[in-house]
């Protein structure tokens, strides 16, 4: 039977007892770096194929340079952890996995990094839409601007940081669409509150330049690679403006939770024909497999995981 398990102060724990103390200075101050990260259940292979798994934690270990959070543990046993816990668990589904490194010191009233402990936490909870919307999605743009890298930086994930996204979610669900999109500083197009955004123009794909405050998105890395492999198709990094979406053929949206979700429309106006585009369907049903483990060419970025029975 599967069993709710996390990875706590060293030590794989039941879910119940991984707990910090209300005096926590990273619940006060956003002060950790977290990972969102996909586990993919196949059936026929009775097998859980976790989505580049290395290279999320290579960015959360980016994250714990800026943050000057000191954890004790590298990659290959960052992966070793995450694999071992999964078969502890034993979930024979698909499953989110949220690595966080964090600020453990029970230290408030202090508003500076060095000196401070750090721990790293690791749970895993079944996860299947992200998005509750069958088809093309509906978005707005938001009223809250992307935060600059002169803030907080954006290419990784600091928790404090996700305010900004959350703000931008809360208004357009209250409003009734089903995902925001934020504008810079400058109404260039930064991101979704949570995923790279792709627009596709005249047979082009177009996309922000990560320059544009947006995370280095992993999914947004994979996309790049599928879209020219697989479809011969290279993207554009540039700037993107709103008035651009509104005329566009296709845009859509990537994440590890949103996988490749379509947008139909946007502000009420209508993208392409309102329903998923020919290239953003051959880009999902692509990813689809590869995330599955189902497609031997890029089968190396999927860590297997074979359960325990």
């Amino acid at each position: 039977m599967p069993q709710a398990m996390a990875f706590f102060r060293g030590e794989v724990v039941p879910i119940a007892d991984a707990k910090v103390s209300i005096m926590t200075h990273a619940l006060h101050y956003g002060t950790s770096v977290f990972e969102g990260v996909r586990g993919n259940w196949n059936e026929d292979q009775q097998t859980l194929f976790v989505f580049r798994l290395r290279e999320h934690y290579k960015r959360l270990l980016q994250g714990c340079r800026i943050m000057m959070l000191d954890i004790p543990y590298g990659v290959d046993e960052l992966c070793g952890i995450t694999s071992r816990l999964l078969r502890t668990c034993g979930y024979a589904e698909d499953v989110y996995i949220r690595p966080i490194a964090y600020k453990s010191e029970e230290l408030v009233a202090n508003l500076m990094l060095q000196r401070l402990s750090s721990d790293f936490a690791l749970v895993v909870v079944p996860f299947g839409s992200y998005i509750e919307t069958e088809g093309a999605i509906h978005c707005c743009t938001s009223s809250w601007r992307r935060m600059e890298d002169t803030n907080i930086p954006p290419r990784v994930k600091v928790s404090g940081a996700y305010v900004n996204m959350i703000l931008a979610k809360t208004e357009a669900t209250l409003a009734g669409f089903d995902e925001a999109l934020l504008l810079n500083q400058d109404g260039t197009v930064s991101e979704g509150a949570g995923e790279s955004l792709f627009m596709v123009s005249d047979g082009a794909i177009h996309t922000p330049l990560l320059g544009d405050n947006n995370l280095t998105g992993i999914t947004r890395d994979s996309v790049f690679q599928l879209a020219k492999n697989e479809l011969g198709m290279d993207i554009v990094e540039r700037h993107l403006y709103r008035s651009e979406l509104y005329l566009a053929d296709e845009v859509f949206l990537t994440g590890t939770a949103a996988h490749v979700t379509p947008v139909g429309k946007l502000d009420h106006r209508t993208i392409g024909s309102g329903k998923i585009g020919p290239v953003t369907q051959s880009i999902s049903d692509i990813y689809s497999k590869v995330v599955r483990g189902d497609a031997p060419r890029y089968v190396h970025w999927c860590t297997p995981v074979t359960l325990e029975r």
